[in-house]
C-alpha cells in the first residue's frame, strides 16, 4: 500500500449526522440554469428536517473499504485503488478515496425513507465528509469546516453524476435550519447568498404548520433532472421556470414574515406552474395528496424532483390539522405510505 494512503485508526469509531430537507424552487440551483440567469436571482428555499442520516466509520481489513446501508440489501467492498464510482455507494467511495483512507468500514443509517426525494444521497455524503473530518483531526490533520464540507460534497457529486448537479441538498445538510439560497455561480469564492429565515422560535412555529407525507413510492431524480435541464436549455420551458422563480421569492418573504396563509398561496402558485413545466414529477399518489392539501386551503409540493417520494404541505395551523386527518385516511390505503413525524432541524451536520 503506497504511503500516501492512511490506515484507519484501530479500535476507533467516528460518527456524524446531517438532516434531510424539503424544498421549493429546486432545480434553479443547477449551475447550467442559474449562471446564465443570475440577473433574476435564481433562488431555492429549503427546510431542514430532523430525519437525520448518520454515518459511522470503523476499522476494517487492511487495504479494503466496506460500505453498508439500511434499505440496500447488499453492501459493497473494494480495494481503495479500485473503488467503484458508479452504483448506490459511488459518492461514499469517492469521499473516502479523496481523503485517502483504507481499512475502513462505513455504516449508513437514515431516518428518512430511502429514495424519498429528500436529498438522501447528498445528506449521506455530507455526513460522511464530517465523519472523515473527525478522522483527519484524530490523525493530526486540520479538520473540515462546514463551508469546506459543502464545497467538497457539491463538487464530488457533480463530478460523479456527470454534471447537472445542484447544490441545495448539500447546503441544507451542512447548515440545517430554514434558508433561502440565491445562486451566484459567477462569484469565484461564494456561489450563493444564504438568507437565514428565522431563529429557534420561528422554527418551532413552522414545525406546527408543516405536514410531510411519504407516498410509498420511491423516486430516481437523475433522469428527471436531466430532462428538465434539457427542456430549459432548449427554451421549451424557460418562461415557466422564470415565473416559478418569482413565486419562490414571494414564498420566501411570506416565510420570513410568518405569513402562513401567504406561504400556502405562493406554494400553490409554484405547484400550478410545475404542473405545466414538470408534469413528470407527479404520479397519481402524489397528485392526489397535493390536490387534497389545496382543497383545505394549504399549499403542497413534491420534494426534490418528485415522481414519487415525499409530498409536503404548509398552511395555517387549523388547516394543517384538518389536512392531517385527510392525509392519514388517504395514506392508510397506500402500501408503505405514511405521515413522517418530523420538525425543523436547525443543527446542520455535526
Amino acid at each position: 500500500m503506497p504511503k500516501r494512503l492512511k490506515k484507519f485508526p484501530c479500535n476507533k469509531r467516528f460518527s456524524a449526522s446531517a438532516p434531510c430537507r424539503i424544498d421549493a424552487g429546486g432545480t434553479w440551483d443547477i449551475k447550467a440554469m442559474a449562471l446564465p440567469f443570475e440577473v433574476i436571482k435564481p433562488t431555492t428555499v429549503n427546510i431542514a428536517l430532523n430525519l437525520r442520516t448518520t454515518v459511522t466509520l470503523g476499522p476494517y481489513k487492511k487495504d479494503r473499504i466496506k460500505i453498508a446501508s439500511e434499505g440496500f440489501p447488499r453492501g459493497e467492498e473494494a480495494d481503495p485503488w479500485d473503488v467503484p464510482l458508479t452504483g448506490p455507494f459511488a459518492l461514499i467511495f469517492a469521499a473516502i478515496r479523496y481523503v485517502g483512507l483504507h481499512g475502513v468500514e462505513v455504516n449508513i443509517h437514515s431516518e428518512a425513507p430511502v429514495k424519498s426525494a429528500m436529498g438522501g444521497s447528498s445528506t449521506a455524503l455530507v455526513a460522511t465528509l464530517k465523519a472523515l473530518s473527525k478522522v483527519m483531526l484524530h490523525l493530526g490533520q486540520k479538520p473540515l469546516v462546514k463551508g469546506q464540507i459543502l464545497h467538497l460534497a457539491y463538487h464530488l457529486e457533480d463530478a460523479i453524476s456527470g454534471g447537472g448537479c445542484g447544490m441545495q441538498d448539500q447546503a441544507a445538510a451542512a447548515y440545517g435550519g430554514i434558508n433561502q439560497w440565491v445562486w451566484q455561480y459567477s462569484h469565484r469564492t461564494m456561489p450563493f447568498q444564504r438568507v437565514k429565515i428565522g431563529k429557534r422560535e420561528h422554527m418551532k412555529a413552522l414545525s406546527s404548520r408543516l405536514l410531510v407525507a411519504y407516498s410509498g413510492k420511491t423516486h430516481a431524480s437523475l433522469r428527471i433532472n436531466h430532462k428538465w435541464l434539457k427542456d430549459f436549455l432548449s427554451g421549451k420551458t424557460t418562461e415557466g421556470w422564470i415565473k416559478a422563480n418569482e413565486v419562490v421569492h414571494r414564498f420566501a418573504r411570506s416565510l420570513q414574515d410568518s405569513d402562513w396563509a401567504g406561504c400556502a398561496k405562493w406554494l400553490r402558485q409554484e405547484m400550478a406552474i410545475r404542473r405545466q413545466i414538470t408534469p413528470e414529477a407527479l404520479i397519481p399518489e402524489t397528485s392526489l395528496l397535493i390536490d387534497q392539501a389545496e382543497q383545505v386551503g394549504c399549499g403542497a409540493r413534491f420534494a426534490g424532483a418528485g415522481a414519487g417520494g415525499v409530498v409536503w404541505a404548509i398552511g395555517p395551523k387549523e388547516r394543517i390539522n384538518k389536512l392531517r386527518k385527510v392525509w392519514t385516511q388517504t395514506l392508510a390505503g397506500i402500501k408503505s405510505a405514511k405521515l413522517l413525524e418530523c420538525r425543523v432541524d436547525g443543527r446542520g451536520v455535526s
